[in-house]
Formats: C-alpha cells, sequence, structure tokens
C-alpha cells in the first residue's frame, strides 16, 4: 500500500519556475512538496544559463590577454586549460547550487528525489509515496532538440549539455542553429580559438530579435572570424575519421571535429501522467491561461514547458522565476497580473552582447500601422564608455509617434546590463521626452539609453554622424 503525504502544494520539477512557485508558496505559509529527480536549480543553474555564462566570461579573459598590447597591457597568452576552466565552471554552479539548497531548506520546503508523475489532477507519485496537493504545479521544463534523423552521440554530434563538458577545445565546430544557444557557444569556442561556422534556416543569427541587431551581431562576428551559412537547411550528417561532415540542401558541404546541434529546446512532458490526468496538451506543450492555469482545476504549469497557444512563450529562466512567483501568490489568493511577455528582457551572452525588451520594428508596425511608428539609432561610436571598452555597436529604439517607447534594442559588449532600465522604459510606457531629461552617469555606457531618447526627442548632443 502506497504511502500519502497530504499538503498545500505539490510542485513537479525543481528547476527556475519550480523552486520560485516552491520559495514564494512557503514564504506566503503554504506547505510545499518539491519533486526533483536530479537537482534542484534544473538546467538553467547545472546545465544551461550559468555554465554558459562562465565559459563566455573564461572567454573573454582569453581576448582581453590576447588583446592587451593595445591597452598598453605586456601579458603573455599561453592557451585554453579546459580542466581549469571546467574547475572555474563548476566552482560557480556549486556554489550557486549550494545556496539554493540551503535557502530551500530554510523555508521548511520538503525536497524530494525521484521521477515523480502526475497520478490524478492533485497526485504526484514518487515511487511508493503518493503526494497530494490541493494545487500542483507543473514545472518540467524542457531538453535540448534534434532533428528527425539527427542522433546525438555525444561526442561528434552533440548538444548543449555535452558541449558544456568536453574536455579540449575542439579544433573545428558546425553549429546548426543560429539562436541563441548556437550564437554563445560559437562566441564562447572562437574566443578559445576553434574555427567556428553556424548554420541558421533563417535569413539572420538570432532571427527573433530586431533585423538591426541581427545585423548588427552578424557584422561582429565576420570581424571575429566566426563563419555562417544563412539560409542554409540542413539534410544530413556523416561520420568522417576525423569527424564529421554536414550536406546542406543545394550541395554545400561542411566539415569539422564537432557538430553541435542548438535547434531549440522541446516540452518536458512525455510519459508524466498529464494526459491521462486529463491536461490539454499540444505539440508536448502544457497548455495554460494568462494566469498559468492549466483546463484542470487546481493545476497550474510554469516555465519551459508551458504554452498559450498562438501567443509564444519565451524559454528564459527569469520568465520561469517570473511565473513560479505569480502562480504561488495566485493560488494564495493575492492581487496578480498576467505577464507581459513583451516586457521580459532578452539577452544573448555574445561577444557582443545583444540585448532587448519590448517590439521589434516589424512587431510595433504590425501592430500600429508604418505611419504610427518612429525609430532612431544611437551608435555606440559616440559613447565614450564604449570607446574605452573597444566595443562597436548601438541603440535601436522604437516608439509611437508622439507616444511611447515600444522596444529598446542594444547591441555591445556588456550591454545586458543595461536593458534593466530598458525594461522599465517600456514596461511603465514612458515617452521619450521624459527619459530624455533624465540625467545619465558620465562616463557610462547607460549614457547611450539617455542619449537615444534625446535623439528620438529631438534634443541630440553627443550624436555621431
Amino acid at each position: 500500500m502506497a504511502d500519502n503525504t497530504t499538503v498545500d502544494i505539490v510542485v513537479l520539477g525543481g528547476g527556475s519556475g519550480g523552486y520560485a512557485a516552491a520559495l514564494r508558496a512557503a514564504e506566503l505559509n503554504k506547505s510545499v512538496v518539491l519533486v526533483e529527480k536530479d537537482k534542484v536549480g534544473g538546467t538553467c543553474l547545472h546545465r544551461g544559463c550559468i555554465p554558459t555564462k562562465a565559459l563566455l566570461h573564461a572567454g573573454e579573459i582569453a581576448d582581453q590577454a590576447r588583446e592587451s598590447a593595445q591597452f598598453g597591457v605586456n601579458a603573455t597568452f599561453e592557451g585554453i586549460d579546459m580542466a581549469g576552466v571546467h574547475k572555474y565552471k563548476d566552482g560557480v554552479v556549486d556554489k550557486n547550487f549550494k545556496g539554493l539548497q540551503g535557502l530551500i531548506r530554510s523555508r521548511g520546503i520538503q525536497i524530494v528525489e525521484g521521477e515523480g508523475r502526475l497520478t490524478g489532477a492533485n497526485q504526484v507519485t514518487v515511487g511508493d509515496t503518493v503526494y497530494t496537493g490541493t494545487n500542483v504545479i507543473l514545472a518540467t521544463g524542457s531538453y535540448s532538440r534534434t532533428l528527425p534523423g539527427l542522433e546525438l552521440d555525444g561526442q561528434r554530434v552533440i548538444a548543449s549539455e555535452h558541449a558544456l563538458q568536453l574536455d579540449h577545445v575542439p579544433a573545428s565546430a558546425i553549429i546548426l542553429g543560429g539562436g541563441v544557444i548556437g550564437v554563445e557557444f560559437a562566441s564562447a569556442w572562437k574566443s578559445f580559438g576553434a574555427d567556428v561556422t553556424i548554420v541558421e534556416a533563417l535569413p539572420h543569427l538570432v532571427p527573433l530579435e530586431d533585423e538591426a541587431n541581427s545585423k548588427l551581431l552578424e557584422r561582429a562576428f565576420r570581424r571575429r572570424g566566426i563563419g555562417f551559412k544563412l539560409n542554409s537547411r540542413f539534410q544530413r550528417v556523416e561520420h568522417t575519421e576525423s569527424g564529421v561532415r554536414v550536406f546542406l540542401e543545394g550541395g554545400d558541404t561542411l566539415e569539422a571535429e564537432v557538430l553541435l546541434v542548438a535547434v531549440g529546446r522541446g516540452p518536458v512532458s512525455a510519459n508524466l501522467g498529464y494526459e491521462d490526468a486529463g491536461i490539454a496538451i499540444e505539440r508536448g506543450f502544457v497548455q495554460v491561461d494568462e494566469y498559468l492555469r492549466t483546463n484542470v482545476p487546481g493545476v497550474y504549469a510554469v516555465g519551459d514547458v508551458v504554452s498559450m497557444g498562438p501567443t509564444p512563450h519565451p524559454q528564459l529562466a527569469h520568465v520561469g522565476f517570473g511565473e513560479g512567483i505569480l502562480v504561488a501568490e495566485h493560488i494564495a489568493g493575492l492581487p496578480v497580473v498576467p505577464i507581459d511577455y513583451a516586457g521580459v528582457p532578452r539577452i544573448t551572452y555574445s561577444s557582443p552582447e545583444v540585448a532587448s525588451v519590448g517590439l521589434t520594428e516589424v512587431q510595433a508596425v504590425e501592430k500600429h500601422g508604418a505611419e504610427a511608428i518612429k525609430t532612431v539609432t544611437y551608435d555606440l561610436s559616440g559613447n565614450g564608455r564604449s570607446s574605452i571598452l573597444q566595443t562597436k555597436g548601438a541603440v535601436k529604439l522604437v516608439a509611437r509617434v508622439d507616444g511611447p517607447v515600444l522596444g529598446v534594442h542594444i547591441v555591445g559588449d556588456r550591454v545586458g546590463e543595461l536593458i534593466a532600465e530598458a525594461q522599465l522604459i517600456y514596461n511603465w510606457e514612458a515617452l521619450p521626452s521624459e527619459v530624455a531629461q533624465l540625467i545619465h552617469p558620465h562616463p557610462t555606457q547607460s549614457e547611450a539609453i539617455g542619449e537615444a531618447h534625446m535623439l528620438l526627442a529631438g534634443k541630440p548632443l553627443h550624436v555621431h554622424e
């Protein structure tokens, strides 16, 4: 006979969305069981956001060492010690993991290690134990997709989780997919000294970004010697003595030591009892409303496993955090406001970085009409701090004529740190004239935000012609 534990909330999945929901619910005096088959923190902490950004930072250090002479610093670059890079990366992950474990324990949350399955509308079964919750939150995350007929072997044909564990820098790499994951690994591997080529089926890299941002990134990658083939579709792959040979539609072929498949992430929902419990599923994604409620009363879903029908749902760790908090507060009866997903910042941590919030120019025109939209671009060559950092890029604003700012799109080194201000500008529906009157500290790259708004408000200052 199975044991039965009853609590207020059972959370299935301990990634960003799941643990955020658990933490906030416990703070609101709810009893919580958090079920996780691997480690709390999920993909983001262990196989995604944190370790990849550690690799990218190591690559930035390598680039700085190579280029130190231009700053009057005589440094010697002797290559990449991948064992040392992994020690640094794993240390960052481990520190965050231990901190998260301590935080969860301090809130009185019961962590259940094991593979859970939804065995009723309000029940999750792990082994011989049934955990019953007044509410259940599904937060089972996502996995690395591949293409039909393209099998991941973890050695020559790999996904991002394999790439994070390579014990050496590949001499050459083909990256299938020019979205965030593909672009970030291309950037890191190039910094480590690899010969990299990206294959993207769409017309631009980071195709979900404003086209101006995509073009600036492509220009920067050309300068860095990162190759890419746009409007190119994968056909098949063959293993060779030294690596892989990739065949593209149209007859082109590429050869490299490894092929990184970065064509997106799919929902982890199969064989977990969702459909048996009556949960509406479409293409593997759990269908939810604006409050993250499924069609089954008392059952919510958050994070990468979620879809909202035709509305795009960004697969971002911070989206999971926000959704987890929203659901916990909704369950507790607090007033909550549905998330405006366009107002969530998006960052690609390549070199240079790509950061954005709000609508692209195309989206703004589709929504409001071309005659109602105005755009300006402020080149970072006019920004003192950017000159010090030796970075190129721009800030592009999309706004309504005589109305608020609808989108902020930035390319340049370290510009991800600027997007928080842009988030406030978009979400508070600020007018360009209102932002233009704010005094930004000098010399900082944040001045570029102010200068762009001054330009849009009709009173430009340091505008580079």
